[in-house]
């Protein structure tokens, strides 16, 4: 595995809340299990839609090290991986939404493209 040459220098709270929930799919992964509760991989993947696998499987296995999502095996032929929220990534969701809620007031937004999580979320009400 990866292992960065320095430590990270985050002198900030805001700064560790964006190393947690930041960047581009760590944010449509927590919204992805917030609304569909627990999911396997496979059907991770496809809600997310246009993600490679070595990006959900990175960005999974960063959630799982700072205890966001929890993953969830068992001894089962075949095998069974489930991915659900833990406590601390159920508390991020909230945020999530009033970033969202801020986001539309100001982003001009593309329906088409948008994802199902975004549709059902009730940020269009701020506008």
């Amino acid at each position: 595995m990866y292992q960065p040459k320095m430590e990270k220098d985050i002198r900030c709270p805001l700064e560790y809340g964006l190393e947690l929930f930041g960047g581009k799919w760590k944010s449509r992964v927590i919204c992805v299990l917030s609304e569909k509760k627990v999911l396997r991989y496979s059907l991770l993947r496809k809600e997310m839609t246009n993600i490679t696998d070595a990006v959900l499987a990175s960005t999974l296995k960063e959630l799982i090290a700072d205890d966001i999502i929890q993953r969830q095996q068992y001894d089962e032929i075949p095998p069974r991986v489930e991915y659900s929220l833990t406590a601390k990534g159920k508390s991020v969701v909230p945020i999530l939404r009033s970033i969202c809620h801020w986001s539309g007031a100001y982003h001009k937004e593309d329906t088409k493209n948008t994802l199902l999580q975004c549709q059902k979320c009730d940020y269009q009400d701020s506008k």
